[in-house]
């Protein structure tokens, strides 16, 4: 099993960053491709970037050249720099943990960027 803990989500404005970060317990962390993902109000969750084990990451088109995905796995930890963000990227962010078997999901972290 693993849980998994967003933070870093705020109030933002217009053009600014943001790093959110996905700390991970409960098994071991370095197995699971790990996502960030997002899922405004009506709408389906929608992947923003994952990372494989061995630290290969795939961002989105949409977010492509502004956002950023890493991981520590000595820290057991993701984390999501988010760059020169906009209005219609306000909503929550979500942790994924996936394997072949299962996946785990964090509570999410609510992004806002607004003037």
């Amino acid at each position: 099993q693993v849980q998994l803990v967003e933070s870093g989500g705020g109030l933002v404005q217009p053009g600014g960053s943001l790093r959110l970060s996905c700390a991970a317990s409960g098994s071991i962390f370095s197995l699971y491709t790990m996502g960030w993902y997002r899922q405004a109000p009506g709408k389906q969750r929608e992947l923003v970037a994952h990372i494989t084990r061995g630290g290969s990451t795939n961002v989105v088109g949409s977010v492509k050249g502004r956002f950023t995905m890493s991981r520590d796995n000595a820290k057991n930890t993701v984390y999501l720099q988010m760059n020169r963000l906009k209005p219609d990227e306000t909503t929550v962010y979500y942790c994924n943990a996936h394997s072949s078997t299962i996946d785990y999901w964090g509570q999410g972290t609510q992004v806002t960027v607004s003037s």
